[in-house]
């Protein structure tokens, strides 16, 4: 009994943490979803009106399809530099260790000093970028303004801060292939590519698998980069905006939280479903032996 106590006892921090700071705003959501706000503070029941009226909002559907890209391009494009640079570091390059902090940097970085350094890069007047650009004659565009440019702009600053954190556990992973599996694919006359290929990438699946998890839940919340760079009143905003900032523009900004709260909820719902459909489909390409 004391035994069963104290493990209680020992639990009770987190379960109590995850009830106020999760379970709780989870269920308040729930609540405020089916309820329309006044310019005052007054609340009224709605009952399924806010979904109705998500479903035939077309800013919904434009957010929902700029989170869609955002999501699949800078996992994507984070998974596959970060794999790439924890293979050359795994294979002992010289500075090493200096590499892995630099690398690292943007994860320790602050989100918003990150985005506010890449504004100053993307700046069409004065911007580095641009500037660099101006040397080799090509005119640059207005990265931050321009809605042909916008989107992908924010998708390079959320991959660029994802890169570090990947490279590290995928490192980490690296790190546990077994050697003797190597050697024994170079007496069998494997290259180097063959054996990264049906060697070691078999055996990090397990770890790509965390990492492309959790990028993709991280992608669908990015939230600092189209705030601080775009901004509320950006010209490109529509075109850059994702469903946690129509989420932060309708609850914050309209002060409509019962609509928010819908629109927040959906987005919870999706990146449930998407988290679902990754670990049904992992069976087929993650190998844990």
């Amino acid at each position: 009994m004391n035994v069963v106590f104290w493990a209680y006892v020992l639990i009770a921090p987190i379960v109590i943490g995850e009830a106020l700071f999760a379970l709780w705003p989870l269920a308040q959501s729930i609540y405020l979803s089916f309820t329309s706000w006044g310019v005052f503070g007054q609340v009224r029941w709605t009952g399924l009106e806010n979904y109705s009226q998500l479903l035939e909002d077309p800013e919904v559907y434009s957010a929902l399809r700029n989170t869609i890209v955002i999501a699949v391009a800078s996992v994507f494009g984070s998974v596959s530099i970060a794999t790439f640079l924890a293979v050359l570091l795994n294979v002992g390059v010289r500075g090493t260790s200096v590499y892995r902090v630099l690398l690292f940097l943007p994860v320790v970085t602050m989100p918003a000093a990150s985005a506010m350094v890449w504004k100053w890069l993307y700046n069409s007047d004065i911007g580095l970028l641009n500037s660099a650009l101006s040397v080799v004659g090509i005119d640059g565009p207005a990265w931050l303004t321009d809605k042909s440019y916008a989107l992908w702009s924010v998708v390079i600053v959320t991959i660029w801060n994802e890169i570090g954190i990947g490279m590290i556990i995928l490192l980490a992973g690296l790190q546990g292939v077994p050697k003797s599996l190597h050697e024994a694919a170079h007496l069998d006359g494997a290259g180097p590519v063959a054996t990264f290929f049906f060697v070691t990438l078999p055996l990090l699946t397990p770890t790509l698998f965390f990492v492309v998890v959790t990028s993709t839940i991280g992608a669908f919340q990015m939230f600092d980069a189209i705030f601080l760079m775009i901004g509320p009143e950006g010209y490109a905003l529509d075109s850059a905006q994702n469903l946690i900032f129509l989420f932060y523009k309708q609850g914050f900004i309209i002060g409509d939280k019962g609509y928010a709260a819908a629109i927040v909820l959906v987005l919870f719902l999706i990146i449930a479903l998407v988290t679902a459909l990754q670990f049904w489909l992992q069976k087929r390409w993650v190998h844990y032996e």
